[in-house]
Formats: C-alpha cells, sequence, structure tokens
C-alpha cells in the first residue's frame, strides 16, 4: 500500500531529479585554444535519476547517480606534433551514491576511490594509426554495445544499470543470493591500464589491439588482452550502419586459466527515423565454471516532434543462458522514450525494465522504473 508518506517522498524525488537538470541553464563549450593549433576541453555530466526497483513484494525507491552512465567530469587536451597529433585525456567519476550500489538489504555507497578513474590516457595520432598507453578503453569496448539509435541514451544492450545489485526473490518471500546482475551480461569490454593500437579507418573498417591490467585494483593481476574489427558508414539516401567484433581474453593469475569473451552488435538508422540494433556473446569460463551466452535485439524510432528537441523511444528483449549456473535462463524486456532538450543541452527519459531469471527454483520477477535526466556541459 502507497502511504500519503511514501507518495510525498517520490513527488519531491521527482522534483530533485528535474532540478537537478531543468536548474541549470545551457553552458557554453569549456574549449581554450593556443595559437598552434592545439586545446585544453572540460566537460563533464551530471545523471541524476529516480528508480524504483519491485522485486515481487516490497518496492525500494531512491534517487541515485544512474549507473547506465555515471556523473563524471573530465579534461582533453590536443597539441599537434609534426604531422601528427599528441592528445590526453583525463576523466573521472564523481562518486556519487551509485544505482550499482544498492538492494534490499540497504546501500553500500562507497563514495570516490580509485577505481572511479576512467582515463588517464595519453596517445599519439598520425597517418599510421593511433598508439595509446594509460588507463583507458580496451580494444574491445563497446564492441557488444554499438547502438545508433537516439533511445540508446537509456535502452541498450547491458540491461541491468539500475537494478544489477538487488536480489531475484522466491515466489515463497525468501531473497536469493542470485543478484540481477549474476543473472545477465553482455561482457562488453573493459578500461585498463593498457597500451593498445588502431589502425587507420579503411572504408569505413579499422581495427584495434591491446594489452593491459587491472592497475586500479589491488586484488587483481591477471593479464587481460583483446582485438577488435570495427565498421562504420553512410550509404547512399542516408541510411547509416555501424559494428564491431571482437575477441577478448583475462589470463588469470592464479593459474586457473582463461577467461574467452567473443562479442559483437550491429545497428542501422534508417533514414525515415527507425533503427534496428542487434547484440550476441559467448563466454568461455575458466575452471569448468558455466559457459553463459546471450542476445539482443532493439526496434527504435526517433523523430522532431516537439520545439524541445529530439525525441526516441524504443523496446528491447535479451535472453541469456546459463548465467550462474548451467541451465538457467534469463529473459529480460524493457521500453523507454528519451526526450532531448536543446536549450540546457539535456536528455530526459523514462524507462520501464522487466527481468525474469530460472535455474529451476521458482523466483518473482524484478522490475524497474527509471525517472532521470542527463545534463552534459
Amino acid at each position: 500500500m502507497v502511504t500519503n508518506m511514501t507518495l510525498n517522498f517520490k513527488l519531491a524525488s521527482v522534483a530533485t531529479v528535474l532540478a537537478a537538470t531543468t536548474a541549470i541553464p545551457a553552458a557554453a563549450e569549456m574549449k581554450y585554444e593556443n595559437n598552434s593549433g592545439g586545446y585544453v576541453l572540460l566537460y563533464g555530466q551530471l545523471n541524476p535519476a529516480l528508480i524504483s526497483v519491485d522485486d515481487g513484494q516490497d518496492t525500494d525507491t531512491r534517487v541515485l547517480d544512474n549507473d547506465l552512465s555515471n556523473s563524471r567530469v573530465g579534461l582533453r587536451l590536443l597539441q599537434p606534433f609534426g604531422q601528427n597529433e599528441f592528445t590526453f585525456r583525463f576523466e573521472t567519476g564523481l562518486g556519487l551514491p551509485s544505482s550499482s550500489e544498492w538492494n534490499q538489504l540497504g546501500t553500500d555507497f562507497s563514495g570516490w576511490t580509485r577505481e572511479d578513474l576512467r582515463h588517464v590516457d595519453f596517445a599519439l595520432k598520425g597517418d599510421w594509426g593511433k598508439f595509446s598507453a594509460g588507463q583507458g578503453s580496451m580494444a574491445s569496448d563497446g564492441s557488444s554495445e554499438v547502438d545508433l539509435s537516439y533511445v540508446g541514451t537509456a535502452l541498450y544492450s547491458f540491461t541491468n544499470d539500475e537494478n544489477s545489485g538487488f536480489f531475484y526473490r522466491g515466489t515463497d518471500g525468501t531473497l536469493s543470493d542470485i543478484t540481477v546482475g549474476d543473472s545477465s551480461n553482455n561482457f562488453d569490454g573493459s578500461r585498463r591500464g593498457r597500451v593498445r593500437y588502431d589502425t587507420p579507418e579503411v572504408n569505413g573498417f579499422s581495427a584495434a589491439i591491446a594489452y593491459g591490467q587491472n592497475i586500479l585494483s589491488s586484488s587483481d593481476d591477471d593479464d587481460y588482452y583483446d582485438v577488435a574489427l570495427n565498421y562504420g558508414n553512410t550509404f547512399a539516401g542516408g541510411v547509416e550502419f555501424a559494428a564491431g567484433i571482437a575477441y577478448a581474453v583475462r589470463d588469470m593469475d592464479d593459474g586457473s586459466g582463461k577467461r574467452e569473451d567473443t562479442i559483437g552488435s550491429a545497428s542501422v538508422l534508417l533514414p525515415s527515423g527507425f533503427s534496428f540494433t542487434a547484440a550476441a556473446g559467448t563466454r568461455d569460463n575458466a575452471g569448468g565454471d558455466a559457459d553463459p551466452s546471450f542476445w539482443y535485439t532493439k526496434i527504435a524510432y526517433e523523430g522532431d516532434w516537439i520545439s524541445l528537441g529530439k525525441t526516441g523511444v524504443g523496446i528491447d528483449y535479451y535472453d541469456g543462458s546459463d548465467f550462474d549456473s548451467d541451465g538457467s535462463s534469463t529473459e529480460s524486456w524493457g521500453i523507454a522514450v528519451v526526450q532531448r532538450i536543446d536549450s540546457i543541452n539535456t536528455d530526459a527519459y523514462l524507462k520501464y525494465r522487466n527481468h525474469d531469471f530460472n535455474d529451476g527454483t521458482s523466483f518473482d520477477k524484478n522490475e524497474a522504473w527509471v525517472l532521470g535526466a542527463r545534463w552534459q556541459f
């Protein structure tokens, strides 16, 4: 039963989410140029969201930083260097209370830690390609998340940003030890302390290779290496197409073997505003653990329906097998609308997500509603 106090809290939370962005005027680009063609750019974003999760018996509601695209600040530097370009990028999350750090048992907000460092990355780019070193994206980062739809701001192949820590509840009312995050993944590549090489783009094709380690964690001494192939093009008539495929390995330091991921995704955006996106992946775990796999698909539409800016709507479906245990099955579907507000450089979104997990035990479905707004500067 929803009490007046609960209703008032939810209304106040909605106001908080909206005030966090709409009260902020659109910021001019904070770009500082020098006389030799170089520049320094400061940037960032805030992404608060009102999130309500129903585990089949209880409902929890909070305003949190949406881990789908967390609040962050960053700096980019570019300086011509002969015929090449030298770049530096620093970016960190703000360490705000995150949607990945709560569940039915309460919260475990960590605040800012060194694992919030996203990029401390040096690169040199020329006609020969691009060489990068430092904390940043591995080659496979983004390979299962190629998505040309505007609604991808809120609805994409990773389906558990808002409630990954929540436990599935049995139909008898007891909480299991299996979380929504345990039951699904898109195996997308990570950020690591790495060296990486990207080839030049040729007819829309490019490739990348990387080797790295998790330098932000004192408990992870594994080796990571991967390779990726990417393609993007706009064809006659304005049809846009993009795709990526990657193979990634985590070589365990304890000698237990290797974890191997094969992932890929593709997306097409038509001039009519319709888009179609698909992704799939498999994971071969070391040590005889279950080897999960997934596939994902989405249909979306976008258009300039109102004067505020572009509107996108979409519906997606995720199917996973052998997560957490052999023989298990995961289904998830979601629907979302994203509204661009050009005057304040903000994307406002409303999303519903339904998760259903089956490993032979009878669990209730886990449902999440998300109302948020991402303001970028």
